[in-house]
């Protein structure tokens, strides 16, 4: 039987922290034992440290003391939800206390030596690993996730890179929960889009670049397609629809782009990690489908679901993409990740 390895939190007070807690309930190969947050909170019981917003708190967590985020007595792996303002110099100091951090902050994705995995896409960007430890003086490590809204737009190019991408614009209907709790207000949303989200279009342009970039050597040499992204908040709980239309150096036929949907596997599914999808990227036949209330949910809202493929007149073709924001667009990737670099031999 596999011994199974203990692993925290970092940030397990706020909502992505949450969605931790509840993703890694019953995980086969990590244990979840230790919770860090804040000043205030710790010291408290888990139960009373934090108000819950997933329903009920799991039984296995609620007793836990909450520690401090400070090297100390935190397990190797730590699962990092920890708010972007504090983010760079808490990662920091328990990877260099030699600990494994796999992020969900955006603070260090785009640093040259930090990889941005989606695992079935870029599982090699992992051998920047070496480089980042002796850059750095490390003994432990980071590596990240990407943006919630990137993470859908790179499953749904992932299986057309091998076309040549060239061009690509998406536009973003996304939910209300990417915003965390309590997110935003009512009056602003209900009937309402909003047409901005601080950084988020220039994260999904250069993370997109960065994460369908090849590995030269000790380096991402980025996708050198130029993408531009449109993100608008929406009145939907969770899950982000995007709509992107693609110019591709090779002109394939639409059955050639329909194939490599279908066909699409990586190393997760290879290696039947326990929190990846059968079919990481699923197409939908309807014409009216993907929808946010009816998919994403769906493959515990790990896989991205794709529908619409069709001639594009302005580029080649375009497409509407569907993932769960918070899940597969945070604790979900990030527990996958950890699971690829076990995988790996990356947590012995």
């Amino acid at each position: 039987m596999q011994t199974r390895i203990e692993v925290g939190i970092l940030g397990a007070t706020g909502m992505v922290g949450q969605h931790f807690i509840r993703f890694l309930q019953g995980h086969p190969w990590f244990d979840l034992r230790w919770l860090g947050a804040s000043d205030r909170s710790a010291g408290k019981r888990y139960r009373d440290a934090m108000t819950w917003h997933l329903g009920v708190v799991p039984d296995t967590v609620s007793g836990i003391t909450v520690d401090d985020c400070k090297p100390g007595h935190a397990p190797r792996l730590l699962f990092s939800a920890m708010d972007a303002s504090v983010a760079t110099e808490i990662e920091r100091a328990f990877a260099q206390a030699g600990h494994i951090v796999v992020s969900n902050s955006k603070n260090h994705r785009m640093e040259p030596d930090v990889p941005l995995l989606v695992p079935e896409i870029n599982p090699d960007h992992l051998k920047l690993i070496p480089g980042q430890q002796r850059a750095r003086g490390w003994t432990g490590q980071i590596v990240t996730n990407p943006n919630c809204s990137t993470v859908g737009l790179t499953m749904g190019l992932g299986p057309l890179k091998q076309f040549g991408i060239a061009k690509v614009i998406v536009t973003t209907m996304q939910a209300i929960s990417g915003a965390g709790y309590p997110g935003v207000a009512s009056m602003d949303i209900v009937g309402n889009v909003i047409p901005f989200i601080g950084g988020e279009e220039e994260k999904m342009q250069q993370e997109t670049q960065k994460i369908l970039g090849d590995l030269r050597g000790d380096h991402i040499e980025p996708l050198t397609a130029r993408v531009s992204a449109h993100c608008n908040r929406v009145g939907v709980v969770d899950g982000h629809t995007e709509t992107v239309s693609v110019e591709f150096l090779s002109k394939p036929a639409q059955a050639d782009l329909r194939h490599a949907f279908d066909s699409f596997r990586g190393v997760p599914q290879e290696r039947a990690l326990p929190s990846a999808p059968p079919r990481p990227v699923i197409y939908m036949e309807d014409a009216n489908r993907p929808q946010p209330r009816k998919d994403a949910e769906r493959e515990r809202g790990m896989a991205a679901f794709v529908g619409r493929l069709r001639p594009c007149p302005a580029l080649d073709y375009k497409f509407v993409v569907l993932s769960h924001n918070t899940v597969r667009g945070a604790a979900g990737a990030a527990v996958l990740n950890a699971e690829l670099m076990y995988s790996e031999g990356m947590l012995d």
